[in-house]
Order: structure tokens, then C-alpha cells, then sequence
């Protein structure tokens, strides 16, 4: 039977025990999770071309097929190609399901799921949301490029990695972003007589979200001179809608684009000069200077226990324990942003181990535990559709806040309804293929009440036992 504390680490610190975990793991459970804290994954070697950025690229292609006109004269009407759209319909629509489901496979088959569920923590805090598009033909491949390399290295380096992807900096409009006192900037104020837009999105999220929080004491003239210094970030490539690109090579005279559907910097655009940030001053660096800021940013008291905050939050209790806040920002100041220290005072914080059911899960934890518990791997296509109707659609939480994380948000009574509903049929279709009282034992162990093992136990049919199992409160719950 699975202890109480093992019951912990698979269900809470990964998603949700397998058959043979009591076994696998046995008394030193600390052991197994200190064991997938290893070394940082590596990055693209030099010459391997990012995924994303080949899809990217196919994008512009069928973009610019879509936006193909035919016309015989100016005042005849415009006709659209509808194959084209189409076509780059379901294009973006084939990428997006195809890495969904591969983000399922992954979850429910890893033997490493501590450091899964770290992968999947990071990624919703640096949140970007498939219903942008064409940022749903990338947001799989953003995770296993910018997210998971960097999960046990330092923050700054997980931080760098996801602003530059071209999935965060399409998601919130950097390309477009230009300053003021650019030449591309100057020149268009001259012609047009009015200002160019500086976009703040993705310096007010990186603040606000990413680093120091909203209370985190940061001004809008720091959300104004961040966006300054982040002018000039975009994604390389010549494509159907990249008219500040365009317009920038026009004005310098150059020919270079930039890898299509890779992060590049563009000096016609970036605002020169000193900036003044969180009370630091800034010098003129170009692309290096964004960067410099975001180191900053890392080093910051307020950085380390919103980061602390959050870690807590989803690995212990919806309201963190103060204490425990403060020793993971403590470690996370006294190792200057390395993670792997803070993730190990987590693990051996009393406070991670004191109530095994205090996080209620959300869609996407009760799919995969309920699959790792069964011991099968489904069609990945299959359970995007169902995370969708449960209320969790893979990869677009909808804001750059990313998914909520606490119960409120995922418990309410029609929510629920349609779990249990869901698990009576994933009881139907195992039938009596599966023992489930031997199955509770294997999954829930001692966190399982006696009503609980009491229902299973007396259930009509093996279909009905596996459906209680997987509805049981203990179940919902990590």
C-alpha cells in the first residue's frame, strides 16, 4: 500500500502515483525527487534550428498565400482566396493539437514527474495562450524550447529564454513596439506628424508577472523606460505583417531579415539612450541592455519572494505558509537565482508534508494522474478534447496570468458534475479489466478514507468501483 508521504511526492510533487510506485520509490521518497533535480537540459546545439521557428516559418508562407488578392483593376472588387485560408486554418490547427497531446504523452509517461510538473509550473508563469494566433501553431514547442531547459538552472537564464522566444514576443507585441527617438521612430514622427507606438505589454508582464509581482513597487515610468529598452526585440523573417521590419531594413539599407521565426534585435527600432529602472540606471547597450535589465530584475528582494510565493502556492497550499515563503526566498537570494536550491528546501520544508490532500487539481492533473493510475497512455488527441470540455483547454489559459491555481477556481459544482461523469465512463470502458480496490491501494494508499475504500469495496460492478475511484474527493485532490 502507498504511505501517506509517498502518496505526497507522486501525487503532489508530480501527477499522481502509478502501479508499482510503493515499490519503485519505498521509504525515501525525498531521495526519488532529489534524484530529478539533475543537471540543466541542454539547449539547441549550434546549427539545430528551433521547431518553432520552421513552423514559424511555414506560417509567414501560407499568411502570405491567404492574403493573396486578385484583381484586375483598383476599382474592381477584392476577391480572397479561400483555399488559402483555409489551408492556413488548418495548418495552425494540426500544430496546435499535435503538441497538446504531446504535452499529455509527456506528463503520463514521464519518470521524472517532479521535474515535469516544473516544466509546467514555469511555463504557466511565463503564460502565453494558443488563442493568439499564430502563436497556437508554437506554444507546445515554446515549452520544450524556452521553458524545460532551463527549469533546474538559474532564473534569469529560465526568464531570458522565455521573453526572447518568439512565442512570448508574438504574444505580446514586441515586433511592434517602437521607440520614440528610434530612426525608425524619428523618421515616422517627421513624415506623419504624430508619435510611433511604444507597446508596453511585454515589459508591464514581465513586472507584474514575471519578476517583481504587482505590489512588487514598480511605477508606470518603470513600465515606460522597460519598453524602451526592450524596443527593438522581434522575430526574424520577412513575412506578411512585418512592416516595422520592413520599414526598418528600408531605412538602414539592409537586406538582413533576421532567421525566420527566430529571435532577432532590429537597431532601427530600439530607443537610444540611458533608462532608469526599479531606481537603476541603465546605459545605451542594444540588444544587451534588455538583458542586463532582466538580470536586474532577478536579483531583487521582491523577485525572490513572488517567485517564492508562487512555488509555495502550487506545491502546498493555496494560502502559502509565511514561513515557509520566506526560507524559499532566503534560498533563493543565497544561491543568486539558482533554482535547484529553493526546489530542495521545498522538498524538505515539514510544511510540504503535513496534509496530503491541500491542493485541489486542476483538468489537466486529474486527466494525467487518472491515466497514470490506470497504466495506460490514450490518444493524446482525445484528451484535448476532453481537458476542453472539462474546462481546461491545453495551452491557451487566456491571459498572460497564465491558469489559476487555486481551488476556487476549479471545484464548482458543474465542474465537478462533469468529472464524475467523465470517470463513469472511463469506468465503463475498463470494465473488469482492473482491480480497483487493489488500484486505490496502489494510488491512494493511506490518504484514502474509510468511506472512500468502503464504496469501492462494496461497489455493484468493477465499472462502478473504478468509477468512484477516480470521483473520490481524495482523488480530486493532491
Amino acid at each position: 500500500m502507498l504511505k501517506q508521504t509517498t502518496a505526497i511526492a507522486t501525487n503532489r510533487f508530480g501527477f499522481g502515483a502509478r502501479p508499482g510506485d510503493a515499490t519503485r520509490i519505498g521509504d525515501d521518497y525525498e531521495a526519488w525527487l532529489f534524484d530529478q533535480l539533475g543537471p540543466p537540459m541542454p539547449t539547441e546545439q549550434p546549427g539545430n534550428r528551433p521547431e518553432s521557428a520552421a513552423i514559424l516559418e511555414q506560417v509567414t508562407e501560407l499568411r502570405l498565400a491567404r492574403q493573396a488578392r486578385q484583381s484586375v483593376a483598383n476599382d474592381e472588387p477584392i476577391e480572397v482566396d479561400q483555399d488559402a485560408i483555409r489551408e492556413y486554418a488548418r495548418f495552425i490547427s494540426r500544430s496546435f493539437q499535435s503538441q497538446a497531446a504531446s504535452g499529455y504523452t509527456e506528463a503520463i509517461t514521464s519518470d521524472a514527474p517532479f521535474r515535469e510538473r516544473l516544466v509546467q509550473f514555469w511555463e504557466n508563469h511565463f503564460a502565453v495562450s494558443a488563442d493568439k494566433q499564430p502563436v497556437g501553431a508554437i506554444a507546445g514547442h515554446y515549452r520544450n524550447e524556452a521553458i524545460r531547459p532551463h527549469v533546474t538552472g538559474n532564473f534569469v537564464e529560465l526568464l531570458t529564454s522565455a521573453i526572447k522566444h518568439p512565442a512570448m514576443q508574438l504574444y505580446l507585441d514586441n515586433p511592434q513596439s517602437i521607440g520614440p527617438n528610434s530612426m525608425l521612430g524619428s523618421r515616422a514622427n517627421r513624415n506623419r506628424n504624430r508619435q510611433t507606438g511604444l507597446n508596453e505589454n511585454l515589459a508591464r508582464e514581465i513586472l507584474e508577472l514575471h519578476t517583481l509581482g504587482v505590489d512588487g513597487g514598480y511605477s508606470q515610468d518603470d513600465v515606460i523606460e522597460f519598453a524602451k529598452s526592450l524596443t527593438g526585440w522581434s522575430v526574424g523573417g520577412t513575412g506578411a505583417g512585418d512592416r516595422i521590419g520592413a520599414m526598418a531594413r528600408r531605412l538602414t539599407g539592409s537586406t538582413d531579415a533576421g532567421a525566420p521565426g527566430e529571435f532577432t534585435f532590429r537597431p532601427a527600432v530600439h530607443e537610444p539612450g540611458t533608462k532608469t529602472i526599479f531606481g537603476r540606471r541603465f546605459s545605451e547597450g542594444g540588444v544587451d541592455e534588455a538583458e542586463s535589465v532582466l538580470a536586474f530584475l532577478s536579483e531583487q528582494q521582491q523577485t525572490a519572494r513572488f517567485l517564492a510565493t508562487k512555488l509555495a502556492r502550487h506545491f502546498v497550499a493555496d494560502q502559502p505558509p509565511a514561513a515557509l515563503v520566506d526560507r524559499l526566498a532566503d534560498a533563493y537570494l543565497a544561491n543568486e537565482g539558482e533554482l535547484v536550491p529553493v526546489y530542495r528546501e521545498l522538498i524538505r520544508a515539514k510544511e510540504s508534508w503535513t496534509d496530503p490532500l491541500a491542493k485541489y487539481k486542476t483538468p489537466q492533473d486529474y486527466l494525467v494522474s487518472t491515466f497514470r493510475a490506470i497504466g495506460t497512455v490514450p490518444n493524446g488527441n482525445s484528451l484535448v478534447g476532453v481537458a476542453t470540455q472539462l474546462g481546461q483547454r491545453p495551452l491557451t489559459p487566456g491571459s498572460p496570468a497564465g491558469w489559476p491555481d487555486i481551488a476556487d477556481n476549479w471545484n464548482g459544482g458543474d465542474a465537478l458534475l462533469k468529472r464524475i461523469e467523465w470517470a463513469s465512463e472511463v469506468g465503463i470502458n475498463i470494465g473488469d479489466r482492473i482491480d480497483a480496490t487493489e488500484r486505490l491501494d496502489d494510488v491512494l494508499g493511506e490518504t484514502a478514507s474509510e468511506a472512500t475504500r468502503l464504496g469501492v469495496q462494496r461497489a455493484e460492478s468493477g465499472s462502478q468501483a473504478i468509477a468512484l475511484l477516480f470521483s473520490a474527493p481524495e482523488f480530486q485532490r493532491r
